[in-house]
């Protein structure tokens, strides 16, 4: 008789989170219901649109909050509580376990002082290590990354490089303490085609090099599905369905995610009709008391403008959705109006 194993507890938990910020005094929930799980090695991706929570998310992962933001909910990093962590443990948690590399890298590096610097003084204070190893393993990334030339370009300040240079600057910073997730949001934003392939296969091979994790952060649901395990898809502050890559475009559950693959242009099919998803997407502080889609989904029924819906599974996907694609609309009328509300 085998003995089987248990599964193995996920790097990162995310279960239920809800985020509020204040405003004007005032606590107001920006992310409702946020739930994602990174395993040891996997990469996933967070998609939606802008406004719908994804950077929030991975800000809270690292407690990276305004002055007053509170935080319920399940966060824990290898089993420990991200939010009970102390000044102390939370200052070595970002210095050597999680990393992230930020969607704008020129404002994140001072302009004032040389590539070299940046990357050697995150060494120096957070690890300890003497100036002169951390300058032989700072010129080692940035080659490992594709910088040529390593000992130039640490001299040089962060405007003397181009936004694709820049961004393997941060990769490498991201890189340089071994961590054992990284957070990318949206690290191609603003690169052209090229470079955008460039910068995804640096960190493919990081990842692969270092059985690394990853949470990456984008818009591009192709791009998600190319490079990543699963997909979880957010929209006014909640994470509404989540689905095998391989899955994404033959198994999708929820109404919401099926738009979002309807409305990208077919490439090579000049008379395609492209479809846009009617309405307005709403941010996570203006959502209504039911399914926050509702007003935009050809499915809603009187239930999904009252009753909030909670994730279940939906064949191959968890989709928070009353009435996914596996089954049937509530009734025929529906699709008209909540065509009339959008």
């Amino acid at each position: 008789m085998s003995v089987t194993e248990p599964p193995t507890a996920p790097l990162l938990e995310i279960g239920a989170l809800r985020l509020d910020l204040p405003v004007d005094g005032t606590p107001e929930t920006v992310v409702h219901r946020a739930d994602v799980s990174v395993g040891q090695g996997e990469a996933i991706a967070l998609v939606g649109e802008s406004g719908s929570g994804k950077s929030l998310t991975a800000r809270s992962v690292l407690r990276l909050l305004p002055p007053g933001a509170r935080l319920h909910g399940t966060l824990r990093f290898a089993g420990e509580s991200i939010p009970d962590m102390t000044r102390e443990r939370l200052r070595a948690y970002r210095a050597g376990e999680v990393a992230m590399v930020f969607q704008d890298p020129r404002a994140h590096i001072n302009p004032t002082r040389g590539v070299g610097d940046f990357l050697i003084e995150g060494l120096t204070t957070a690890c300890g290590m003497p100036a002169s190893a951390a300058r032989t393993k700072v010129a080692s990334l940035l080659r490992e990354v594709g910088i040529p030339d390593a000992e130039r370009r640490m001299r040089q300040r962060p405007w003397e490089l181009s936004g694709g240079l820049l961004q393997r600057v941060m990769i490498a910073a991201a890189l340089a303490t071994e961590p054992r997730l990284l957070l990318a949001d949206e690290p191609t934003t603003a690169l052209d085609v090229t470079t955008q392939e460039e910068v995804m296969a640096i960190l493919a091979e990081a990842r692969q090099a270092r059985g690394l994790a990853m949470l990456f952060i984008t818009h591009d649901l192709e791009l998600a599905a190319a490079v990543c395990d699963r997909v979880v898809v957010m929209y006014a502050g909640s994470t509404i369905e989540q689905v095998p890559a391989a899955a994404l475009h033959e198994n999708t559950a929820h109404p919401y995610t099926r738009a979002l693959l309807a409305s990208r242009p077919a490439v090579g099919d000049p008379k395609a009709e492209l479809r846009a998803i009617g309405g307005r997407p709403l941010s996570g502080f203006e959502i209504p008391p039911g399914c926050a889609f509702a007003a935009r989904c050809p499915r809603a029924a009187e239930r999904c403008r009252t009753d909030r819906p909670e994730p279940r599974p939906a064949g191959r996907s968890t989709a928070a959705c009353h009435f996914p694609h596996t089954t049937a609309p509530a009734h025929a009328t529906a699709p008209k109006e909540a065509d009339r509300r959008a």
